[in-house]
């Protein structure tokens, strides 16, 4: 993986880094939002991108 092309994904609820994903920032400009399981918050929720 690309240090330059790795993103933070946050949930929203509890503002934890659960994962991390890799994003073609030259095709893809708006920022990523996926529907991904929180294990704090023990629910899906959907994480959106953080700055790193």
């Amino acid at each position: 993986m690309s240090q330059d092309r790795l993103i933070k994904l946050v949930c929203p609820s509890c503002k934890r880094v659960n994962y991390w994903s890799e994003k073609n920032k030259k095709k893809v400009e708006r920022k990523i939002e996926l529907a991904k399981f929180c294990n704090w918050c023990r629910k899906r929720t959907k994480h959106k991108e953080a700055k790193k």
